[in-house]
């Protein structure tokens, strides 16, 4: 019996999940956003919140133990130099699980595990490249008319 054995086992052994799983967080921190199983997703979530509290802690005790886990110093940099000041003046909930529905060769369910604030940082690099982009053209179009 299983009494008091939380969490989820994800059909692997003890060593390949915590790989999987450190994996899976260490990309969240780096991407912003994934998209992965839903039992996944639902393990690896509560270790990004722990991680991001430590960022918010900010202690070097705190940035060593961040480093123990995740897998490239640059995740690990961009954890405490954006992400924990991002995220200072919230108290919990730092990331969402979206259902994105089943996948087409064996039908688990995708989920995309995104931090709460992406989408508004995305969305707004987005308008600014369109912005300029659009701008260039017309600073191209006004050249042309110059020159004939």
């Amino acid at each position: 019996m299983r009494h008091k054995r939380a969490g989820y086992k994800l059909g692997r052994p003890l060593d390949a999940r915590w790989m999987l799983l450190r994996n899976l967080v260490t990309s969240i921190i780096e991407e912003e956003r994934i998209v992965t199983t839903a039992p996944k997703a639902k393990a690896a979530r509560p270790l990004l919140e722990r991680m991001i509290t430590l960022a918010k802690e900010g202690s070097l005790h705190s940035r060593r133990r961040a480093a123990s886990f995740l897998k490239t110093p640059k995740a690990v940099k961009k954890l405490f130099d954006t992400l924990g000041p991002r995220f200072g003046s919230r108290a919990g909930g730092y990331c969402r699980i979206v259902r994105l529905g089943p996948r087409k060769g064996d039908g688990a369910e995708q989920v995309m595990l995104e931090l709460v604030g992406t989408q508004l940082v995305k969305r707004a690099a987005e308008r600014a490249k369109r912005r300029e982009e659009r701008l260039q053209k017309i600073r191209e179009g006004k050249h042309e008319e110059e020159e004939s």
